[in-house]
């Protein structure tokens, strides 16, 4: 496991690294736990967040079969990857943000969510080298254990 983190900062902080390169950030949206009325989150917050975190790689907001189409159409006029799941997202974020982390795509991981059943993959890409941000959808939004979890949390103001 050490000699993952250590090729990773090696690549990071090697010789022909220049040190004014952003890191690669990867967000991860569970949008059933986001874009809920109590919260009034915006699509170009959550890119902005994103955008401040360094270069974004990967941006993806995660919908069940529920979504409407206006959402759907905002996110991806936004930059966002849209994917709908038959179900529960949860699981296809958590597989998705996990291989990302874990394949050296990513050195930022930021998922924004609610939902604890997000903390072991926090918690497995921290220890893949890999830094890792919670966002809470608001103040009454936010994991306690996700926040926890992460390297840094973030709540977004509504």
């Amino acid at each position: 496991m050490f000699d993952h983190v250590r090729a990773r900062l090696a690549r990071l902080v090697g010789p022909d690294t220049d040190l004014e390169t952003e890191p690669t950030v990867g967000l991860f949206v569970d949008g059933p736990n986001v874009f809920r009325e109590e919260f009034d989150v915006d699509l170009d917050d959550l890119r902005d967040v994103a955008r401040n975190l360094g270069h974004v790689g990967v941006i993806r907001l995660y919908l069940d079969e529920h979504a409407t189409p206006g959402l759907i159409q905002a996110a991806e006029a936004r930059g966002f990857e849209v994917i709908i799941t038959s179900g529960d997202v949860d699981v296809k974020l958590a597989v998705d943000a996990t291989a990302l982390a874990g394949d050296g795509t990513l050195d930022r991981l930021a998922i924004a969510s609610r939902d604890t059943d997000f903390k072991p993959v926090l918690e497995h890409a921290g220890t893949l080298g890999v830094e890792t941000i919670a966002i809470a959808p608001g103040e009454y939004g936010r994991s306690d254990a996700l926040r926890n979890a992460a390297d840094e949390a973030i709540t977004l103001e509504s």
